[in-house]
């Protein structure tokens, strides 16, 4: 949601700032601000896109300055407004603060502070209140901070500056990113390492309740209490180059055809010298893992989906019951989770606050926590007990795809390798399988290669109001996915359904040149494949518009297709690694040939880091 950038160093803390707030649009928000300190505190911010802000400073131009701060928002306590926009300063002007996340006792904490003067309806505003009344007492910035946080209920990342001392940034994070970046002779801070990568590639992660206080040549990093904290350092294995378009009109555009290489890095050295299949970081005893006795999976929107198709394989393969939970859902029923559940939860930036809740209230009842995630030292990794990192590299566009097919590959490399460890595979069997993976990106280059006719079709079918989506198995996963793609990003009323509920209530929708799109399950599978036939012939019979996604050389689907998009052979749990391709690009060219963002859709943020 929210970005946040702090910087102390020898650069323009401006041109700093806007550089890195411009990299972090993708998270989506709808207003944005800077603060520096030069030879004094000066704050610039504006509702609605970074151009607003621009405009401003073009107009009231700031100072020669080397710290400062920035933040782009997305509204939860009050509009989006020029007053609610951060930062924020105390009531003297003295302290300017920016603020991820939610205050919870932020109306308790403003009674406290009856007769101050209140600029905006945001909780963040009463912090920055309690941190400039603590440095006028007396306190430093880095006391000030400490005193403050131990006040504050809910989630935060807040990062603030003092006009009094010009060469410091403080922070504090609770349950939201943060993050160092270390160059020469200047410090970050970032709630995304792509607002400062044009700079350094070098990170230190932060844990959970910490304060950190940079300077151009220095970092401290405390606990809430006070003790030294412990972090790691760690390299971005990606430039500056992967986080520009690179001559597509859209970073999801790029994104969709990044997906062969990003699912060939993600299957890179899986395979030991022994011929086993590892995972990235394991604290987990085999013998645990023989002890599992239930799965659960936890993650929400397209890693849902993901989550999904999973269990399709994992029960497959491990002959485990596997379960799908809702992050958001999850705790809140009282799941029965137990030391002998396997908890898997999965998050592309790993930030995702309701499966971050997820995971702890998981290891709180004991259980193992496996976490399948695409961002080096995110806070869900971090407290999990095994990681699968997915390697897509960043992901700026805010509706996910190739975040979706690494995602899935890890998934598949997961139930192969607890079908090892549990011996419910020969290890010839679990071979077979990884080649059949490793043949992917290939099959999926051939897809990406072949788009004339799904271009066509999106522009044919435009100015449709309504479109359904059928699959069966994991085809069904795939139509919830291909769904939610066209609602994301092109604002159209999109539903996927299991194709054997059709006759349960759906087919009421159909009429006469509905678009329906429908996967249709390789050949030779429990009779699958030609149910999923008769589903097309049902909805043809009542005037739809059939698009067909099948193997290539399926005469029989092919034969009651309006429009046949053929697919490369592959066995039934790995097609929908193939099936979303399509689905994805038709979204994406619908939407812009509507003219809207696909980038950024209206009202969301590409990392939802509050509950």
């Amino acid at each position: 949601m929210c970005g946040i950038i702090g910087y102390a160093g020898h650069r323009d803390a401006g041109t700093v700032m806007m550089a890195g707030l411009k990299r972090m649009e993708y998270r989506g928000y709808d207003s944005a601000g800077l603060a520096v300190v030069g030879d004094r505190l000066e704050v610039r911010k504006a509702a609605g896109k970074l151009a607003n802000l621009e405009r401003q400073l073009q107009t009231h131009p700031i100072g020669e300055a080397h710290l400062g701060i920035g933040h782009t928002r997305w509204a939860t306590h009050g509009g989006p407004t020029d007053a609610n926009a951060h930062p924020h300063l105390g009531p003297a002007g003295r302290v300017a603060l920016v603020h991820n996340g939610i205050i919870e006792n932020a109306d308790a904490l403003r009674a406290e502070l009856a007769g101050a003067e209140f600029r905006s309806e945001t909780d963040s505003e009463v912090a920055a209140h309690l941190l400039e009344r603590a440095v006028v007492g007396g306190r430093t910035l880095v006391e000030a901070m400490r005193e403050v946080v131990a006040r504050l209920e809910g989630t935060f990342t807040l990062v603030a500056i003092d006009a009094n001392t010009p060469g410091t940034v403080v922070a504090a994070r609770r349950n939201s990113p943060l993050v160092i970046g270390v160059g020469d002779g200047e410090r970050f801070l970032a709630s995304d390492v792509a607002s400062f990568i044009e700079y350094t590639r070098e990170a230190v992660e932060l844990g959970q309740d910490q304060i950190v206080e940079i300077t151009a040549t220095t970092h401290t990093v405390t606990g809430f209490d006070g003790t030294p904290g412990t972090t790691r350092a760690y390299h971005i294995d990606w430039d500056l180059a992967a986080a520009e378009k690179g001559g597509y009109d859209w970073f999801m555009r790029k994104e969709i055809f990044e997906q062969p290489k990003a699912v060939a890095d993600t299957l890179l050295g899986r395979i030991t010298a022994r011929g086993e299949l590892a995972l990235d970081e394991t604290r987990i005893d085999p013998a645990q893992l023989r002890l599992v006795d239930k799965i659960v999976v936890v993650a929400c929107g397209t890693a849902y989906h993901a989550g999904l198709i999973a269990k399709y394989a994992i029960e497959h393969w491990t002959r485990l019951p596997v379960e799908v939970e809702i992050a958001s859902e999850f705790r809140y029923r009282d799941p029965v989770i137990t030391p002998t559940t396997l908890v898997v939860t999965i998050s592309q930036s790993g930030e995702t606050a309701d499966t971050l809740m997820a995971t702890r209230h998981a290891r709180e009842q004991h259980a193992k926590v496996i976490s399948i995630c695409n961002t080096n030292g995110a806070t869900i990794p971090r407290e999990s007990d095994a990681v699968i990192y997915t390697h897509a590299g960043p992901e700026i566009g805010v509706a996910s795809t190739k975040g979706f097919t690494t995602q899935l590959i890890a998934c598949y490399l997961l139930g192969l390798y607890l079908a090892q460890v549990r011996g419910t595979k020969f290890g010839d069997e679990i071979a077979e399988l990884v080649e059949e993976l490793e043949a992917l990106p290939a099959k999926m280059q051939a897809v990406l290669d072949d788009l004339g006719l799904t271009l066509t079709l999106a522009r044919d079918l435009l100015r449709e109001p309504v479109y359904l989506f059928l699959g069966r198995h994991v085809g069904y996963p795939v139509a919830l996915e291909g769904a939610l793609k066209l609602k994301e990003i092109a604002y159209v009323h999109a539903e996927g359904f299991a194709a054997g509920e059709l006759k349960h209530g759906p087919i009421a929708l159909v009429e006469n040149r509905l678009p329906v799109f429908i996967v249709v399950p390789p050949r030779g599978r429990d009779q699958l494949h030609d149910k999923v036939v008769s589903n097309i012939q049902e909805v043809r019979a009542r005037g739809a518009r059939t698009i067909v996604l099948a193997e290539a050389g399926d005469d029989e689907a092919a034969a009651f297709a309006d429009t046949y998009l053929p697919l490369p052979s592959v066995p039934t749990l790995f097609q929908p690694v193939l099936a979303i391709l399509p689905l994805q690009v038709f979204a994406c060219e619908v939407a812009s040939q509507k003219g809207y963002d696909v980038d950024q859709p209206r009202n969301l943020a590409k990392s939802v880091t509050v509950e």
